[in-house]
């Protein structure tokens, strides 16, 4: 069985095939978590913000001391990855593939070490230290979102500028959902809420999530 090699392959472009599989790559991901602190509370309370972005980092390996060519050839490619394209006014999408394993990522970062030369001084070695960062379809994400949070009843510290409407819009992606929040914790002025103070968001009933 041939060796699968690992490929990055841009958006309306030829794959990039490895010429060595790395050894090991690193994949990040993490939370962004918010520390609400509240007056007479021994410790504060702690909120979820956000997810941040995965993030991949590898290093790949390329040789062509054996063939006498260029290896600027193979390595050009993938600084190409950083240009900005003149239609999108950003760099390419790009899915990296090894086996099972895919990440659809922009290339945020690369550096490039080149170790060998022939004697004209044409380098035929280099390690590139490459950093990918995920990217998410932010149509696919807002239309998700809403039926997770929905759906399940939780809590939420009030921040400052909050208010119902705001919060309704993050929670259930209608600001004009904010009555059953309102029910919920007995607020009567849904515009004066006070930072710190722990909101119940209950599920949507089924015809409102509907």
């Amino acid at each position: 069985m041939p060796l699968e090699k690992i490929h990055i392959t841009p958006a309306g472009g030829a794959a990039i095939t490895a010429l060595f599989n790395p050894t090991q790559y690193t994949l990040d991901r993490g939370n962004q978590i918010a520390e609400i602190p509240i007056p007479g509370q021994a410790a504060p309370i702690l909120q979820f913000v956000r997810g941040t972005t995965a993030v991949l980092t590898m290093e790949l390996f390329f040789d062509t001391y054996e063939k006498q060519t260029d290896v600027r050839e193979h390595t050009d490619r993938v600084y190409d990855l950083l240009r900005i394209d003149p239609g999108t006014h950003a760099p390419p999408i790009c899915r990296v593939g090894w086996g099972t394993f895919l990440f659809t990522a922009v290339l945020d970062r690369v550096s490039g070490r080149f170790t060998l030369f022939l004697a004209d001084g044409t380098p035929v070695r280099a390690i590139l230290g490459v950093t990918f960062k995920e990217y998410v379809d932010l149509a696919v994400e807002v239309r998700r979102r809403p039926t997770e949070s929905a759906d399940h009843a939780k809590t939420r510290v009030v921040a400052r500028g909050d208010t119902l409407a705001t919060i309704a819009a993050a929670e259930y992606g209608d600001p004009a959902r904010w009555r059953p929040i309102a029910e919920a914790n007995g607020i009567d002025n849904p515009r004066r809420l006070e930072p710190g103070r722990v909101l119940a968001v209950p599920p949507l009933p089924p015809e409102a999530g509907s």
